[in-house]
Order: structure tokens, then sequence, then C-alpha cells
């Protein structure tokens, strides 16, 4: 058996060849069900997002990546000639270094992202279900969700803002001491401003409102976190009630402006207000950073927030890349080992053969009332003759074929050599 990885992703192949590959739920299903009726394949798991679709299988020997191309587009109905362009290949500890980079982000598009982790245990939960994987492929996964966690424990590859959404976040938590006591006015209601409110959700944020120009989208929003609903135009009147204040609409024009700001300090009698403005064009006036007890962010400071993190990220993935290395490189131990002891059994089992078969025969020619010191004479003659036989023939062949190394384990194994 052999480990091996196909697939394709976002720095190989086009959003159009990406699609095409892709596995749907039902398509998924049919194919975990053909891998593993497979005569070729062991074992396999099917990783497939937007950003890649990948093929993890252990297969037969003798059987080579070619199976598993030629599969995938028989399956999708795409010719060798578009895919093999696109398609890249893993073999062995590569592959077992790959599952591992990719699980703790160090393959995907944005460097260090967590939700791969997860999309990769959604992969094998489905396998399993399937009954399509075991031994060596289920044990690697398994590996793998320790050495990504190991990764998380050990280096701040995915601690820093690399997102607008979750840098604004990141910022908001930084300026108030707990999210859980502070009211969050979100306006817009688009997939930024879901994502931001998201995590601030997952920070424990319990005061959401949100502010947009059609209330039946906002109202869709609210629904998920439980948030009041507000027009645009009742922004001045609800402003006070607002700790921070973070927007990101289509609106040409700005919506909060200086003096819309000056009476809703007022009224809450200077507390501090941030406002992050992630819109372009801004939402914001920027004139509201003169004013006493506001901070505004724009999209601008956000960004060199995010360039800043981005360069701690490749920092941090230096040291999650060693990590991979000492894994992925141990896995490869255990399964050379695994290969071992299945190799010392056969060959005592095989030993074990030969010394029955030939006491047995001595037994029974004792039985017969033969000389017993002639019979055990032969019964060590025949035992050591049939124990030598293949060690002979390996060595005769080896020095014949000018094969010294393999000359020299063989002596090592038999001990001839120290």
């Amino acid at each position: 058996m052999s480990l091996l990885v196909i697939g394709i992703n976002h720095t190989s192949a086009s959003v159009d060849l990406r699609e095409r590959v892709a596995f749907s739920p039902d398509k998924l299903t049919r194919a975990l069900d053909e891998l593993k009726n497979s005569d070729a394949i062991q074992s396999g798991v099917i990783l497939s997002t937007c950003n890649r679709t990948e093929i993890y299988c252990e297969v037969k020997m003798g059987i080579s990546s070619g199976y598993v191309i030629n599969w995938l587009a028989e399956f999708h109905d795409v010719s060798l000639d578009l895919l093999m362009p696109s398609i890249y290949v893993y073999e062995e500890q590569a592959a077992v270094k790959h599952l591992m980079r990719v699980s703790c982000g160090l393959d995907s598009l944005v460097l260090g992202e967590p939700q791969i982790l997860g999309q990769v245990k959604k992969a094998f939960a489905d396998a399993r279900e399937r009954n399509a994987v075991e031994g060596t492929i289920e044990k690697l996964f398994q590996s793998d969700f320790s050495v990504a966690k190991r990764v998380r424990t050990e280096t701040n590859i995915g601690g820093n803002a690399v997102s607008v959404a979750y840098a604004a976040c990141i910022l908001a938590r930084q300026i108030f001491e707990s999210l859980a006591e502070s009211t969050v006015l979100l306006v817009g209601a688009g997939e930024t401003i879901e994502l931001v409110a998201k995590h601030l959700d997952a920070a424990g944020c319990k005061k959401l409102i949100v502010a947009n120009r059609t209330r039946e989208r906002a109202m869709g929003l609210a629904e998920q976190f439980n948030a009041d609903v507000i027009s645009l135009p009742e922004i001045p009147e609800h402003l006070s009630k607002a700790d921070i204040i973070i927007s990101s609409t289509a609106s040409p024009l700005p919506i909060i402006g200086k003096g819309m700001v000056e009476s809703a300090l007022k009224q809450r009698k200077h507390q501090p207000m941030l406002f992050v403005d992630i819109a372009v064009p801004r939402d914001i006036e920027g004139e509201v950073a003169e004013l006493n007890d506001a901070y505004l962010y724009s999209v601008d400071d956000l960004k060199s927030i995010i360039d800043h993190n981005i360069e701690q990220r490749k920092i941090e993935a230096i040291q999650a890349e060693a990590i991979v290395s000492e894994e992925s490189a141990s896995f490869m131990t255990w399964i050379r080992s695994r290969q071992a002891v299945k190799s010392i059994r056969e060959y005592r089992d095989n030993s074990e053969a030969i010394r029955t078969e030939l006491l047995q025969k001595s037994i029974q020619a004792l039985a017969s009332g033969q000389n017993a010191e002639k019979v055990l004479a032969e019964l060590s003659n025949k035992l050591t003759n049939k124990l030598i036989h293949a060690p002979t023939l390996a060595m005769q062949k080896a020095a014949k074929n000018g094969e010294s190394e393999k000359l020299t384990v063989i002596r090592q194994s038999i001990g001839l050599d120290n």
C-alpha cells in the first residue's frame, strides 16, 4: 500500500475548473462509494471546498496516481487535457505533510485561516459515514487533527486579524474591556456586516442594533443574533445608545456626520465612542475624528493592522512548518514500524510452519522405531537448510548483481555483521 494525494486548488486552477471538479453532497456520496468499491483503492477521503478539491487515499501496490486522476476526470466528465496542467500529486511523506499543511492553514488563500480544519474534519466524517476510510488513512487523519491542535496551541498563526471584519472586532475588543457590556450599532446588512456580527457574537457581544436602508434585509440578520432593527433615518435617535459603531454600506455619501456624533456625545455625557468605517466611499465623515471622546478608524487604518498581522502570521508560519515537518516524519516512522511488525510476523509464521512440518515428520519417524540419534540429526540438518535457503539465495543474487549495500543489509539481518 502507498499514500497518495491528488488535487487542484486556488493556486493551480481557475475558479471555472475548480467548480467543475467540486463535489456537491449528492456527488460526494456516490464518489465515496465508488472509491470504497474500487479494486485499486484501499481507503479514501475527498476534501472539496470553494478553493480546493483533493483526494487522499491509500492505493494498492502497483497503482499510480494516473489511476486516481483518470477516475476524477471521468467522474466529472472533464477532459484530461484540461485537468492535467492544474493537477498536483503528493506521495508517501509528501502526502502526509501536505494534509498537515492544509489543516493548519499553511496552504490556504488566507495564511493560517482556521475554517479549513473544520472542512477537513467534515470530509473525514463523511468518508467514515460511507465506510470509505480505514487503516493507515484513518490513522493519518487522526494524527493530522492532533498536529493542527498542536500548531494552534504552540504558535499564534491564527491569532492576528487578517480580514477587515475580524480586524474591526479585534479593535473593538482592544478598546472596550468587555463586549458583553457594550452596545454595538451595525450600519448596513451586507456580507461584511454579517461577518462582523458573527465575530462579535463569538466574542460575547449581547447588544446589537442593525441599521439598514431596508428593514427586510436587516431582519434576516437581526434574527440570527437577537438584534434590534432600525432604519437609516433613525440613526440620530439611537446613536447615543451605541458604544461601538461599525459601518459598511454602499452609500455614495456619508451617513453619519460630525454634528450627529456631537449630539450623541452630549447625550452620553462624553462617554467614549468607537467608530469603525469599513465602507468605500466612507460612511462616516472624517471630521468625526476631531471630536474628543470619538475614535474613528477607516478601512485604511484597518489595512495597516492587517498588513502587520499578515507579516506576524508569516513569522508564526515558520514554527508551524517546523512542527509539520517533525510530525510528518514521525508519522512515516510509525508506518515503517508497522510494516516491520507485519514482516516480522510473516517471518515468524513462516519459520514456525517449517519447524512444525519437520518436527511432525521426526515424531512420526521416532514412532515407527527409527534410530533417535539419526532422526534428530536429520531434523537439525533439514531445519538449518530450510531456514538458510532464502537468505543464501538473496546473498548470491546481490553479489551477482553487484549490489554491495543490499548484501551488507542481508548480512546484518542474519547476524554476520554487527
